[in-house]
């Protein structure tokens, strides 16, 4: 497959978002990858809208307890808890769908990849909508801002206090989890801290908490004023301090931009352009955006070993698949399903070290799958598989005494599921309005698939509906998007 003008535009739309949608190729066709790239970083250089979804009920139960223990947790009664977590889980499932529609229709493309991305770094399982909310708000906020800004910020949020247990770190019994995870998971990485840093960071996080509406607390009371070293730097240090020592640490700006060269580049990694970008990073002070542009308008970004080397997450392979064939879904929920079986679960990572990509996407029954989705689609053909059980990923949401099959709101699944959506095929067919029914397979495949198949046209043409020249491209484009090829970005 030669590298086009069009296939490298292709590439920087698949990389800085979830793929073109169908009216962009005329658009990309002519235009420079660095002309593009402006484009695409204009429309992300607004802010987000705050994704609201909790239900009134819940709001109230919980503006009510915040008025009645003022700002301290007030012991519910076990219907009380019951009716928190039940309609917590049931939000949490709307925020899922109503992110995943932001991915799908926003045109700040950037933006929301940015966010999935931190998702994953930042990850957390919390059962309280507002905390997800929260911090998904924050997230978006500063996906292309400043790292420091957005390290402070989650580190502050409830949702990953209460997640990794600072809300019971106070002097003379602190609690390391929080700390140790600041080091290793998002700011240095591992082996490049000891445990006495872990120890005397621990103290200078005493003290941080969350409030039950979602409010970052300082309980003075609770915190180690102490003297502690970290790093070889001694003094009363307190969790601000120690966020600011850790970023002072050039090694941060390696781990950071290391992680998302691999994402957003190659698992491969050119050591010495991670090099080169992560002094740029830590002398800009930190700014996203800044890193971005320089690994996306590297010539070397648009060379052919980083071009279709990737394999689709499973939010990019359905945010993906909507965006370049418009749909109408009657029960969007199948989605949620989708996830846990492809393996990413919006909001309920596997552990705090979120997703780990790559290779792991990919397993005998999950590849079945992914291949099949296109043709479920547009067959409204079922399918049948069951999810591991793992209570521990689903935060509660399997109640031990139930099969998997009666897990609430993701259906009986062990029966035969089946995606209801209506294709809107006009906008992809125009792109092929002028083009010959001889190439019509060929330039079928080169918009949507961004390395070459090892499956003859020939082959796929046997598949093909043939009927007419309208129906001969929807089955084709089912065909291409059920290749291996089409797996990777």
């Amino acid at each position: 497959m030669g590298i086009t003008n069009q296939l490298k535009n292709q590439h920087l739309l698949w990389r800085t978002g979830f793929g073109p949608m169908p009216q962009y190729f005329s658009f990309i066709r002519q235009q420079s990858q660095k002309t593009l790239f402006k484009t695409i970083l204009k429309a992300s250089s607004g802010s987000p809208e705050y994704l609201d979804v909790a239900d009134n009920m819940f709001k109230g139960l919980m503006m009510g307890i915040g008025e009645v223990g003022r700002m301290q947790k007030k012991d519910l009664s076990e219907e009380e808890k019951k009716q928190f977590r039940k309609q917590s889980q049931q939000d949490i499932k709307s925020l899922n769908l109503s992110w995943l529609n932001q991915m799908v229709y926003s045109e700040s493309q950037l933006r929301e990849k940015m966010a999935l991305f931190w998702h994953g770094h930042f990850a957390s399982r919390n059962l309280n909508i507002f905390y997800q909310q929260l911090l998904l708000d924050i997230i978006r906020r500063n996906a292309l801002g400043n790292f420091s800004d957005l390290l402070f910020a989650v580190s502050k949020s409830a949702a990953m206090i209460n997640f990794l247990n600072n809300n019971q770190n106070r002097k003379d019994h602190p609690n390391e989890n929080f700390a140790r995870e600041v080091m290793e998971l998002f700011t240095m990485g591992r082996g490049h801290y000891s445990e006495q840093d872990v120890k005397e960071a621990a103290r200078a996080f005493t003290g941080w908490g969350a409030d039950i509406r979602g409010e970052f607390v300082f309980r003075k009371g609770l915190h180690d004023d102490g003297v502690k070293t970290i790093f070889g730097k001694t003094g009363r240090f307190d969790g601000d301090d120690v966020l600011n020592i850790l970023l002072d640490q050039k090694q941060t700006s390696e781990f950071i931009t290391r992680k998302i060269y691999r994402y957003f580049v190659n698992d491969i990694v050119d050591e010495s352009h991670v090099t080169w970008l992560s002094e740029r990073f830590y002398h800009s002070g930190y700014n996203i955006k800044e890193l971005m542009e320089d690994i996306f308008t590297a010539d070397c970004f648009f060379e052919e070993r980083n071009i279709g080397c990737r394999i689709k997450s499973p939010v990019e392979l359905i945010v993906g698949i909507r965006r370049i064939l418009p749909m109408d879904i009657e029960n969007p929920e199948v989605q949620l399903l989708l996830q846990r079986l492809l393996g990413q679960l919006l909001f309920y990572p596997p552990n705090v070290a979120g997703w780990p990509g790559g290779m792991n996407w990919i397993d005998s029954s999950s590849l079945m799958l992914r291949l099949r989705i296109p043709q479920i689609i547009f067959a409204a053909d079922e399918f049948q598989m069951n999810p591991k059980a793992d209570d521990d990923q689903m935060m509660g949401m399997q109640d031990s005494a139930e099969p998997i099959r009666r897990i609430k709101g993701l259906g009986r699944v062990n029966e035969g599921q089946m995606i209801r959506a209506e294709i809107h095929w006009d906008p992809w067919q125009k792109n092929f309005e002028t083009i010959s029914s001889a190439d019509l397979s060929s330039s079928i495949a080169a918009l949507l698939l961004q390395s070459r198949s090892g499956i003859s046209e020939k082959t796929m043409e046997s598949y093909a509906n043939s009927s007419n020249r309208e129906e001969y491209i929807r089955s084709m484009t089912i065909q291409w998007m059920s290749t291996p090829e089409y797996q990777l970005c």
